[in-house]
């Protein structure tokens, strides 16, 4: 069976998705829709933007997003997915691949997200951490210590087996920092990203996100969707709608999602988007499996 993972923010580049505006006719009229549909020339970005102008998460999501799904269109009968699964924002490429959103709502959605979780960052200082090299009960137990003591830090995407990303306050972040480095990390660094993603400091952008994913269409997808907040399958749009607005503010389940989509037959899985880290995390999680 074949599996399709979509990459989530981090792994966008300057130059992104331009070989496909050029040498495809159909890509170059998603992204041409795309730049009217936002309201500003988000491809000058893609195309030419320096690295700062591309790490804005107003800029990040979307054009992570459109080089994601566009990348599926180009490719026609050749993406036939039996299961599809995306890592964080990714899960929006995915739920628009697999036609849960159409074009359109899927781009408005996630330029929605992107702003409200910016305004999020921007109200309150706080941040994220990679741990390296320790068991996720061990991370989980010392994010548990760190909150009650007063600064909220949790365990915000378990990316593979030894890779647990950490989130929340600035104070709560350092000081977990240290603790798990005492606990036999190999590293825990501090991540160049503007907020704590995934954690209860995303409230605001969960609330708006909410009536934003309410007043929007879904439809049945035409392969099962597994999502980031349970690591299941999933094709009834009630239940995706539901899992899509807790995800802002829950872990993103990223081990258990592949062992999942491993268990129920997949054998191939193909990377969308730009970048290769959702190739290595695959290799991490079962080193029999090429991405």
């Amino acid at each position: 069976m074949k599996a399709f993972i979509f990459t989530g923010q981090g792994a966008q580049f300057s130059g992104m998705g331009k070989d496909l505006y050029e040498n495809s006719p159909i890509a170059k009229e998603y992204f041409d829709k795309a730049n009217e549909i936002l309201g500003f020339c988000i491809t000058d970005i893609m195309f030419n933007g320096s690295d700062e102008e591309l790490k804005q998460t107003r800029v990040t999501q979307p054009a992570v997003f459109l080089h994601s799904v566009i990348q599926t269109i180009v490719m026609g009968e050749e993406f036939r997915p039996d299961m599809v699964a995306g890592h964080s924002l990714g899960e929006f490429s995915a739920l628009t691949a697999a036609g849960a959103l159409n074009f359109e709502d899927g781009l408005k959605l996630v330029y929605k997200r992107a702003i409200a979780m910016q305004k999020a960052c921007e109200a309150t200082s706080s941040t994220m951490a990679a741990v390296l090299g320790l068991d996720d009960e061990t991370v989980e137990r010392v994010c548990r210590e760190v909150s009650d003591q007063g600064d909220i830090v949790i365990a915000a995407n378990y990316n593979c087996p030894g890779q647990v990303v950490i989130s929340g306050s600035i104070e709560g972040v350092g000081k977990a920092c240290e603790m798990l480095k005492e606990a036999g990390a190999k590293r825990a660094l501090p991540l160049n990203v503007s907020g704590a993603f995934h954690s209860p400091f995303m409230q605001p952008a969960h609330e708006e996100l909410e009536e934003a994913i309410n007043a929007t269409t879904f439809n049945t997808p035409r392969c099962p969707v597994y999502q980031n907040v349970d690591a299941k399958p999933h094709t009834c749009s009630d239940e995706i709608k539901k899992n899509l607005i807790a995800q802002l503010t829950s872990p993103v389940r990223w081990t258990p999602t592949i062992i999942n989509m491993i268990n129920d037959g997949a054998e191939e899985f193909t990377e969308c988007g730009p970048g290769t880290v959702q190739q290595g995390l695959i290799s991490k999680i079962k080193k029999s499996l090429e991405a």
